[in-house]
């Protein structure tokens, strides 16, 4: 969760290894062999992308495999927004066999990038910059959202409509994920949540209580820091699951909130790389078949 213990948190991390908030980006981006520019992805066509939704018009960016048909995925980027971090990580998944869409879920208020990396976020001037748009996300705009970019990938040449749709969010978009498959529960067929904040609550709209009207598989990626924060929402998780009768993975990792994104300073290479191969896991058993 993104609140203001775990970023602290991260901020000493940083600050002990020296990292600079206008460097951090670049650093990360280039020290992942095989993770550069998006555009440098071997086998994978991208293109700036507009999808329009209820409440306006989503900037975004597709990527996919050079030929062929296959399996959609919706992305949703962390708190710091869809940035070149994000554009990589949709490229490097593509690369994968799939056809991946990576939105500005704050499209409402600003066209991406609002930042270039997660450090900024830290900043007073990217604080300033984020938490009004922050607050124009809702729980039924989400869904909304999630509705017309499942209708768009249905309709690009590269995705094979036979096959069910991805998702998968990083901190603030790990509980759109399960939005995502409560929106679409048709198309929906796998979840995958990433240091996922706000996944757990007493309302009808929290994730933890829309699994019922999904018809989808879940993985729940925990950080070790969030699950001291809450260590009862793993449990809630399973329980929620096993109870809807959806598969669910739920694991805490050995490492901290971020882990899992590239530009992050508390970027765990090892630990994330266990999460994506999780990831391709869980969609390679629930997006052969649609329906």
């Amino acid at each position: 969760m993104c609140d203001e213990l775990t970023e602290a948190e991260n901020a000493l991390w940083l600050s002990r290894r020296q990292f600079s908030a206008a460097g951090a980006s670049a650093a990360v981006l280039a020290s992942l062999p095989g993770c550069g520019m998006a555009q440098e992805a071997a086998g994978v066509k991208g293109r700036a992308v507009t999808v329009t939704t209820p409440d306006g018009k989503v900037d975004a960016w597709f990527y996919a495999p050079e030929t062929g048909k296959h399996p959609a995925v919706i992305m949703w980027p962390d708190i710091a927004g869809l940035r070149e971090a994000y554009k990589t990580m949709a490229a490097r998944l593509a690369s994968a066999g799939y056809a991946v869409l990576v939105v500005n879920h704050y499209y409402r208020g600003a066209v991406a990038p609002v930042l270039d990396s997660l450090v900024a976020w830290r900043t007073p001037e990217g604080q300033a910059k984020l938490k009004p748009l922050i607050a124009g996300i809702t729980p039924a705009g989400t869904m909304s959202d999630a509705k017309a970019f499942a209708a768009w990938l249905d309709g690009q040449a590269e995705v094979d409509t036979a096959k069910r749709i991805g998702t998968c969010g990083y901190c603030m978009g790990g509980p759109y994920t399960v939005r995502t498959a409560a929106a679409v529960p048709d198309r929906i067929g796998a979840a995958a949540s990433f240091h996922g904040a706000g996944l757990v609550g007493e309302s009808p709209d929290s994730p933890v209580n829309l699994l019922a009207k999904t018809k989808a598989g879940f993985l729940f990626a925990i950080a070790q820091n969030d699950d001291a924060s809450a260590p009862g929402d793993k449990t809630a998780l399973a329980a929620a699951a096993k109870a809807a009768g959806r598969p669910a993975e739920v694991e805490v990792y050995p490492a901290q909130h971020g882990w899992c994104t590239i530009d992050a300073p508390i970027y765990d290479k090892p630990q994330a790389e266990k999460a994506w191969s999780r990831m391709l896991a869980l969609y390679a058993a629930n997006l052969q078949t649609s329906g």
